[in-house]
């Protein structure tokens, strides 16, 4: 293997080979999403595993699945190795009842919709988006979610 492509990755280089910005590499790294080592001079280096990493978080925040789960999901590989696809069959597949659930809500609010007259009130009986089944009635009439008290 040529030695540029064994050779750790900077903060800078996984930017830009990812398209994300520097902070967006430090906030995967904080939120325990991406690892990196240090080297003598104390300054982050990342494997080359971390731009198949960075890649699966993108699609999967298109998706929708929050950072917790990718978390979790990527919590069952193994540090410094790019996921294979095999592992990306199994993330996807343990995704796939939540993507599925989303999408059941998003197209009945979608088709709920044009019920919404925009009053304003966010308490009117049944509405699908800010009071499903008219919970806040039990909190009292008039705009329970814009009133101070």
């Amino acid at each position: 293997m040529p030695a540029y492509l064994q050779r750790d990755l900077s903060v800078g280089e996984v930017a830009k080979r990812s398209g994300l910005a520097v902070s967006a590499i430090h906030f995967y790294e904080a939120k325990g999403l991406i690892k990196s080592r240090r080297n003598a001079g104390n300054q982050r280096r990342f494997t080359r595993d971390v731009l198949r990493r960075v890649a699966i978080i993108k699609v999967a925040q298109r998706t929708g699945i929050t950072l917790a789960e990718i978390r979790a999901a990527f919590d069952t590989l193994p540090d410094f190795r790019a996921p294979t696809a095999t592992d990306w069959q199994r993330l996807s597949a343990s995704w796939q009842h939540a993507l599925d659930d989303r999408i059941a809500r998003l197209t009945q609010l979608r088709d709920q919709l044009d019920h919404c007259i925009g009053c304003g009130c966010l308490s009117m009986q049944e509405c699908p988006l800010r009071n499903p089944e008219d919970e806040l009635a039990e909190e009292g009439s008039g705009p329970r979610l814009l009133d101070p008290d």
